[in-house]
């Protein structure tokens, strides 16, 4: 029950926060393309990858790279990329 109350407590936030990046025109293609490809993609293929990993190298562990990289990955890209919303119009660029 606790991952539950924390995962709501993450999607809340994000949403708001993706709302504010795109303006209105591209806002939904800008949010829904590379959300669902990073869930889907990289998040349906995990178990996948991970075994495949686990299998490759024999360690049980091994797979737990996988997640580790792409989240750390994700990090620095969104530290690197994505800017502050804060005092933003998001309607100025309509």
């Amino acid at each position: 029950m606790y991952p539950v109350i924390l995962v709501t407590m993450v999607y809340g936030p994000i949403a708001a926060m993706l709302v504010e990046l795109f303006p209105t025109r591209i806002r939904y293609t800008s949010m829904s393309l590379p959300y669902h490809i990073g869930n889907g993609w990289f998040g349906g293929l995990l178990p996948t990858t991970a075994f495949a990993m686990v299998a490759a190298t024999g360690d049980i562990f091994y797979g737990l790279w996988y997640p580790v990289i792409v989240a750390a990955a994700t990090f620095v890209i969104g530290m690197l990329f994505i800017r502050e919303t804060k005092d933003v119009d998001i309607y100025a660029r309509d």
